[in-house]
């Protein structure tokens, strides 16, 4: 009797069969769902405020546990492919290592001493098709080396260690240098190249250059083009503080070609050398936005990004410069970098909606893997394969932008046919387009009658 009773209380350890089947509706069960962080609500209403929202965000960002532990898993690889890779020929092997062993003096060292914007590049740099694309390890189960938060980690623990750049003890005193040290250098703009030049000069030992910038800042592209919230401006002072460091001057509101500067009037001025680091002054535009200006609803890349920085970017200008207060939809025309930094910059100007438009398709698409899933999460919507034809204006304001189809022929040739047709309303039109529609190499031919 007692193993009887014994046995049956084992059986009722055992869950039961069920016969009968419990339900429950699924509009409870998404609302039990809500209670889960990992179940946010994906609809319009529970998105994050961007609007006038500048704070940092970076996908590479790595606690100090994180950098250590992703610097364990390089290989060291004797033939190197990230370094390789590396536009700027980076010793990554070394700086990984350095990191490994918790000397982040000495990562950084290695990463400014090839690289005078290091933090910069450790942020926007477009790893994803360089070094990171090289890395052995891309198709393991836990992926590729995150190179660039390595970097970024290494170099803005550097910056926080107030370590000035000083003059390499191996040279001879400056008055016992060669005459040629001493002669004038003049850089024309104070953008990414100049910096970089002038840095690398400065470490040779040349002791009499000149920046000559024409805006009231300085930075060029990095200040006035790449958004606060992915590159802010303290990052691109301290990199230059770190030029000045060296003793290279930096004079601003003077450009080339104005104010009687010229090449002549540098080679008068006693100036032996003269480098151009001017980038590109004027946006590409096409030719149906003739006529069209910023009081319409039309920017360019180089206007829009621009009035964007001056108002988000703190210390960058004394000007008291107000956000481009934008509405409804913008169409943002274009799938490099620059279009998908317009994109979500526009978000955060007030913009209700944003279209991304491009020609080609998204395994076509320039712009870095980064870029793209950003925008993505921030709710950008994208229409691929549209070619814009027309602007349509009402009351001296832009109304809408006709679209038509674009193919890709068996030749590897994009065209666009002009029988398919689309039309999109539009408050605002942002152009950002890597290179002119109308020049032969980035152009697409005609189909249809209407061509």
């Amino acid at each position: 009797m007692m193993f009887i009773l014994l046995y049956q209380n084992i059986l009722a350890l055992n869950p039961r069969v069920k016969n009968h089947a419990l339900m429950s509706s699924t509009a409870s069960k998404k609302l039990e769902k809500k209670h889960w962080k990992r179940n946010p609500e994906k609809n319009c209403e529970s998105c994050m405020k961007l609007e006038n929202n500048f704070d940092d965000i970076k996908h590479t960002t790595l606690s100090e546990r994180g950098a250590l532990r992703e610097a364990m898993r390089c290989l060291k690889c004797a033939d190197a492919p990230c370094q390789k890779s590396c536009p700027t020929n980076l010793d990554v092997k070394s700086f990984i290592t350095s990191i490994a062993n918790k000397n982040y003096y000495g990562a950084a060292k290695a990463i400014l001493s090839d690289n005078p914007l290091g933090l910069t590049c450790g942020m926007v740099c477009p790893t994803s098709d360089l070094c990171v694309g090289g890395c052995n390890l891309y198709a393991s189960e836990e992926g590729p080396i995150n190179i660039g938060g390595l970097q970024h980690f290494a170099t803005e623990v550097f910056s926080k260690m107030g370590i000035p750049q000083v003059r390499n003890p191996d040279l001879p005193p400056p008055d016992q240098m060669p005459e040629s040290f001493h002669s004038k250098i003049a850089l024309i703009g104070c953008g990414p190249a100049s910096i970089s030049c002038a840095s690398f000069l400065a470490r040779l030992g040349y002791d009499n250059i000149a920046i000559f910038e024409k805006e009231k800042y300085i930075g060029g592209l990095s200040s006035s083009e790449i958004p606060q919230f992915r590159l802010p401006y303290e990052v691109v002072q301290w990199e230059i503080d770190l030029m000045r460091d060296l003793g290279v001057q930096i004079v601003c509101e003077k450009a080339l070609g104005q104010d009687g500067m010229t090449l002549s009037s540098l080679k008068e001025d006693g100036y032996k050398a003269v480098f151009i680091g001017i980038g590109l002054p004027q946006a590409n535009k096409h030719k149906i936005f003739e006529g069209l200006s910023v009081e319409m609803g039309f920017y360019t890349s180089k206007d829009f990004l621009p009035l964007v920085a001056k108002a988000s970017k703190p210390g960058m200008c004394l000007c008291s410069s107000r956000l481009p207060q934008l509405h409804g939809t913008v169409i943002v025309l274009g799938a490099g970098d620059t279009a998908f930094d317009c994109a979500t910059s526009a978000l955060r100007c007030g913009a209700k909606r944003v279209f991304v438009v491009f020609r080609k398709g998204f395994t076509n698409m320039r712009a870095v893997p980064e870029e793209f899933e950003l925008a993505k999460e921030e709710k950008c919507e994208f229409l691929p394969f549209l070619s814009p034809r027309a602007v349509i204006a009402k009351a001296g304001r832009v109304s809408a932008v006709e679209f038509c189809r674009t193919e890709l022929t068996d030749a590897g040739e994009w065209v666009e046919d002009q029988d398919q047709t689309v039309r999109l309303k539009a408050d605002y039109i942002i152009s950002a387009f890597g290179s002119l529609l109308n020049d032969p190499k980035g152009s697409v031919s005609c189909l249809g009658s209407s061509g």
